[in-house]
């Protein structure tokens, strides 16, 4: 019997279709039986149409600055190795 933690390791692979089939099939049963990994896996899927159906947009340069910021004040709470450090 497979786990919800199993379930979303595989999630990916899942929507993509790139299992072998006898794992596709126990993931398959377990969404089927388990209501919390219905909704993610059928949100994911959902949000995964609608981004496909748009064109990139670029990110302007002022959020990108702050979000590379954001990140690496992230990485140093966290102990780890930022572009700056290397």
């Amino acid at each position: 019997m497979l786990t919800c933690k199993q379930f979303l390791q595989e999630l990916t692979d899942f929507l993509d279709d790139t299992l072998d089939p006898k794992l596709r099939a126990e993931l398959q049963k377990h969404v089927s039986e388990c209501p919390n990994c219905w909704v993610v896996c059928d949100t994911t899927e959902k949000t995964l149409k609608v981004f496909k159906g748009m064109e990139p947009q670029p990110v302007p340069s002022h959020i990108q600055a702050k979000l590379m910021e954001a990140l690496e004040k992230k990485k140093k709470s966290k102990g780890i190795a930022t572009q700056t450090d290397i």
